[in-house]
């Protein structure tokens, strides 16, 4: 699935990022947490994946709240209020020509869903909330002082560069690529100033009296050891709720795509239409590219540790620069190089070309390898025969040369971009022989 197109919808004088994922009935509306970038997300293997179920359900649309991600940014003295988020919602709602949809709410986005589903039940099909609570700590009595001193540990973290890992998700303690991508995540989606208006609005949030109101079908799921919120408050939320299911999950994360996400989704998928499909291995169709240094480890030793470390830094800016500029993903470092997707071969092999050339003027020698194929989407990471071949070839590539399959060769027929026949060749590990093609000069 390639990377959707982003819109913007207005209220009032503010925009607000959104986008629409998959197609056919019913309509979703997903309100996340403010930790939201509608872009950003794509490149975060575990949340694209929770995307890319959702939207098989129907015609996903999912959003940033005001101040967040890459809707307006608004000052600090006008963040909004809950009110005023659920009028965006429902103004994202009528920018995606939607006029009923089955609302799904994550973690303090309940709140805004819930209020939605009360305020405009005629736009609510249903709603299905993860992480649920009507009243947090302020409201069952945990002294002002205490909620201030939540507040900056969770902020100051963000600031310093941590995740949180350890209280968003537990079961991802150790996880180092899944914590570096969930903290990269929240600084593209959240000023730290905004983000604590957002944490006071949640703890402070007692909406028990309203939600008794809500008269749509609703499912509040969570998992029995959530340490941020417990489930007691999610059951507490379904006693107040008319006709509402509760569900509980094992495990231990309050983030909803972080620990055994399919268990969620499935409840969700039955919930919504009425069938549960399962889990098909998430697989997609994308190219890979893979670049290293030629001879690091002797230039490592020649250079010695500081002055090799500069080097590395400088080549992961410009690779990065090159791989952004060629709106590719980066999927892993290895050290010395790069795994990364695109969209397409020709904006993968430009951009190998281009980090080769740009490497060279460094001094550095550098070899690429390019291949299209079918990945599988795992956790926080991308598998499969495709990825293998994809690195096998990088590996064969002379010092200065891309390599790519005759798969990539194929797809690029007429484009204007030569090769010139680099031979048949045995790669490690996978069937039978490959042709291989070197980009020409």
């Amino acid at each position: 699935m390639d990377t959707p197109e982003t819109l913007f919808a207005r209220n009032g004088d503010i925009h607000l990022a959104y986008q629409i994922v998959g197609a056919g009935s019913p309509d979703l509306l997903l309100v996340d947490t403010w930790v939201h970038h509608v872009e950003a997300v794509w490149d975060f293997p575990d949340y694209a994946r929770f995307m890319r179920r959702l939207a098989s359900f129907g015609r996903l649309i999912h959003f940033d709240r005001r101040g967040t991600g890459l809707s307006d940014p608004v000052p600090l003295d006008r963040l909004p209020d809950l009110d005023m988020q659920v009028e965006d919602a429902v103004a994202v709602l009528d920018a995606a020509e939607s006029t009923e949809a089955a609302v799904i709410g994550l973690n303090d986005g309940t709140l805004v869903a819930m209020l939605l589903a009360v305020g405009h039940p005629e736009r609510c099909r249903s709603l299905a909330l993860f992480a649920t609570t009507v009243a947090h700590t302020h409201a069952a009595g945990m002294p002002m002082e205490e909620i201030d001193e939540v507040i900056e540990v969770m902020t100051s973290g963000v600031r310093a560069g941590r995740s949180g890992v350890e209280f968003l998700a537990p079961s991802r303690v150790g996880d180092e690529r899944f914590s570096e991508q969930l903290a990269r995540l929240q600084r593209n989606s959240v000023r730290p100033g905004a983000m604590g208006h957002y944490y006071r609005q949640t703890m402070e949030a007692d909406i028990r009296d309203v939600v008794p109101q809500i008269s749509v079908p609703t499912l509040l799921l969570n998992r029995s050891g959530n340490p941020i919120v417990a489930a007691e408050l999610t059951r507490e939320a379904a006693s107040l709720i008319p006709s509402a299911t509760y569900v509980e999950l094992p495990g231990t994360d309050h983030l909803a795509f972080s620990e055994d996400v399919d268990a969620v989704l499935d409840e969700i998928e039955e919930f919504v239409t009425g069938a549960r499909s399962g889990a098909d291995p998430d697989r997609m169709l994308t190219t890979l590219m893979f670049t290293d240094i030629v001879e690091s480890t002797a230039l490592a030793a020649e250079m010695g540790d500081r002055r090799w470390r500069d080097v590395l830094d400088r080549h992961h800016l410009v690779a990065r620069g090159e791989i952004d500029r060629f709106k590719g993903r980066v999927i892993a470092t290895t050290g010395d190089g790069f795994f990364a997707v695109f969209d397409g071969p020709a904006q993968a092999v430009r951009c190998a070309s281009a980090i080769v050339d740009a490497m060279g003027r460094l001094g550095l020698r550098i070899r690429a390898g390019v291949h299209t194929g079918e990945v599988e989407v795992r956790r926080n990471d991308l598998g499969g025969l495709a990825v293998h071949i994809g690195a096998r070839i990088a590996a064969l590539a002379s010092p200065g040369d891309v390599f790519v399959s005759s798969t990539v060769k194929e797809l690029l027929a007429g484009s204007g971009t030569t090769f010139e026949d680099a031979g048949e060749h045995e790669l490690k590990g996978v069937p039978d022989r490959w042709r291989l093609y070197r980009v020409a000069d």
